[in-house]
C-alpha cells in the first residue's frame, strides 16, 4: 500500500490539487485522503478506482490464482 499511497500524493499534486479538492472531487473528507497518502488505515478498491479517476489516471491491475490470470482495468 505504500507504493500506492505516494502514487496518489504524486500524482495529486502533478494535477496541482490539495487533498480537499481530491476529496471533494470524490466525495470524502480531506482526512480520507490523507490517510490514503500516509498509508494508515483501510481503503476499499472503489474508492482508489475513484480516486485514480477523478486524476484522471489510468489503472491496470493483474491478479494471478494458480494458472490463471485475470485483468482488472
Amino acid at each position: 500500500m505504500d507504493v500506492l499511497g505516494d502514487l496518489i500524493k504524486q500524482t495529486r499534486i502533478e494535477r496541482k490539487l490539495t487533498q480537499e479538492e481530491l476529496g471533494d472531487l470524490i466525495g470524502v473528507q480531506k482526512a480520507q485522503i490523507s490517510r490514503l497518502e500516509n498509508h494508515t488505515g483501510n481503503v476499499t478498491l472503489s474508492t482508489i478506482l475513484k480516486v485514480f479517476s477523478a486524476l484522471k489516471a489510468k489503472i491496470k491491475m493483474q491478479i494471478e490464482l494458480e494458472g490463471t490470470s485475470i485483468q482488472i482495468a
